[in-house]
């Protein structure tokens, strides 16, 4: 079949079926090139004005939008400018420019903290912007605004506001502990009021305990309590709770262990207000006749805290409060370096005729009978306190052996356990007779002047780092329902049926149940184990 069409057009098709040879070239397959040339220049002519108008439109925009400033010419800048343009010419719309140009500014800004040595002491690109509009009216005034510059300027206002934030964080979070350790004026009315009552009624200068319970003191048949604290409502609150929960509260004897400037409260207080049918001893460190070895011993711990007080916070003047981050906030408290604090490691020479005792800290409340922890087996142990937490798996608040020692120190990491779960304190079970058979008092002793001589490098602050050195290999978990800790901090995170069924609930916050600034909730469950009806908490308004 042949196709013939005419070079001026298309007048005649002929079509034929006949054969020839298929060597000979066909004149019928020829195209004329003025027959495709012609149309397309026709096509070209229509699209090329259109093409033309839309390149320019984009080459002025890209142009005003990459040279902003006058300098844009110069340097880098005007590289910037090339690359800008191109990225306008040849990518997608303005909205994924923009986009994709801001994303590749802020990567650099967030791997780079400076750029063209722009920077200032803390390795930032130097901007005053402390605000949006001061960034804004910045930018607008550069003589170098480009996305680069804007991405890091706003990456150095971002961080100085953060640091900001973080530095009024810490210094609130230290000024609200240390708030918390001050003495209410009720507490110190209330001690001022007893004071007066000891010197003026015979009632109040009674004997503690009364005669004929005195012998009960040293009767190990009776579970003893010992109570170190020179706070009188909170003494008050321990002991009451403990015998309303007690299905035998005749088989506690109470011994309060304070000092000389609170033992006329103290002891007035528990002569007028006695707990039948416990047995409640008063004595005042002023009343101890210890040998000359152990006095010397107590002297010794005394100082070493009051060194490392001054170590680490004793030149902090006020605007370096915002620098104590690292440091352990509860060595700020005056009741860090206390006698009373201090005396714990001294709970065997302070009752050499008891074997066993009980250990409750001031800030507990006691809610179920404390009779069968008294019949723990510490298999040979001799603490016994909490480990894990009530899930079981875990430790308490998470909270092990690196939170507290220094294990880059070899001292410390070749003999402790880094992973080692921290025990609970303030409500524990002592067994005296094994402390004192291993000399945990001279082994603490010994770890003092160890952390002395290195420079105070072994643990972090606080006075229970050390106790975890003293007694570690010697404590005996027990099940987490007797003691809940952590409550008294600014979030609390114990849930409700976790505080009911406790045995013992311990504000070891600094938020303590009768300050201000803890939960009205958790301070009313504290009031109520007070005598409400007690003329010298009238007298101060407590119970405000």
């Amino acid at each position: 079949m042949k196709f013939y069409i005419s070079a001026t057009g298309i007048k005649r098709l002929t079509v034929s079926n006949a054969k020839g040879s298929p060597h000979a070239p066909s004149p019928g397959r020829r195209i004329g090139g003025r027959a495709i040339l012609l149309p397309v220049m026709v096509a070209m002519g229509i699209v090329l004005p259109f093409l033309f108008v839309r390149v320019a439109f984009v080459v002025l925009e890209s142009a005003a939008a990459c040279s902003s400033s006058p300098a844009a010419g110069a340097g880098s800048d005007a590289a910037a400018a090339a690359d800008c343009l191109r990225w306008r010419l040849f990518s997608g719309n303005d909205a994924t420019l923009l986009r994709e140009e801001l994303t590749r500014a802020l990567l650099e800004a967030k791997d780079r903290d400076g750029i063209n040595n722009n920077m200032n002491e803390q390795g930032m690109v130097a901007t005053s912007a402390d605000s949006f509009d001061d960034l804004v009216r910045e930018i607008s005034t550069s003589r170098k605004a480009n996305i680069k510059a804007f991405a890091f300027k706003t990456k150095a206002m971002l961080k100085r506001m953060e640091r900001r934030v973080h530095l009024a964080r810490q210094r609130e979070s230290v000024y609200w502990h240390l708030a918390s350790h001050g003495i209410p004026k009720g507490f110190h009315c209330l001690c001022l009021k007893l004071a007066e009552e000891y010197a003026i009624n015979v009632m109040a200068r009674s004997c503690l305990p009364p005669a004929q319970y005195a012998s009960r003191l040293a009767d190990l048949g009776y579970l003893h309590v010992v109570i170190l604290t020179d706070n009188v409502l909170a003494a008050s609150v321990v002991i009451s709770s403990t015998c309303k929960s007690a299905a035998n509260p005749e088989r506690f004897v109470f011994h309060i262990i304070t000092d000389k400037k609170t033992y006329t409260a103290m002891h007035t207080w528990f002569a007028i207000n006695p707990v039948d049918p416990a047995v409640i001893e008063v004595k005042g460190l002023h009343q101890y006749d210890w040998p000359e070895e152990v006095n010397n011993k107590v002297k010794e711990v005394i100082d070493f805290h009051r060194q490392l007080w001054l170590h680490f916070h004793g030149t902090l003047k006020e605007k370096e409060i915002e620098e104590a981050g690292d440091m352990n906030i509860e060595t700020l408290s005056p009741s860090y370096s206390s006698v009373l604090n201090q005396l714990r490691i001294f709970i065997p020479e302070l009752f050499p005729d008891l074997n066993k005792v009980v250990f409750l800290d001031d800030d507990v409340i006691v809610q179920q009978d404390l009779s069968p922890l008294w019949d723990v087996d510490l298999s040979g142990n001799v603490i016994a306190a909490v480990v894990k937490s009530p899930h079981g798996a875990e430790c308490f608040h998470g909270r092990k052996y690196e939170d507290y020692l220094n294990f880059s120190h070899p001292v410390i990491s070749s003999n402790f356990d880094p992973d080692e779960c921290v025990w609970l304190d303030g409500m524990n079970v002592l067994d005296l007779n094994i402390w004192r058979n291993n000399n945990l008092t001279g082994s603490y002793l010994q770890w003092l002047k160890l952390n002395s001589d290195s420079g105070f490098t072994l643990w972090n602050p606080g006075t229970h780092s050390l106790a975890l050195i003293a007694f570690a290999d010697h404590v005996q978990p027990i099940d987490s329902s007797w003691h809940l800790s952590g409550l008294g901090h600014r979030f609390p995170e114990h849930r409700r049926e976790l505080l009911e069924t406790a045995a013992v609930i311990h504000f070891s916050g600094p938020a303590k149940p009768w300050l201000e600034i803890g939960s009205p909730e958790l301070r009313s469950l504290w009031y109520r184990h007070i005598n409400t009806s007690n003329c010298f908490i009238t007298k101060c308004r407590i119970m405000e």
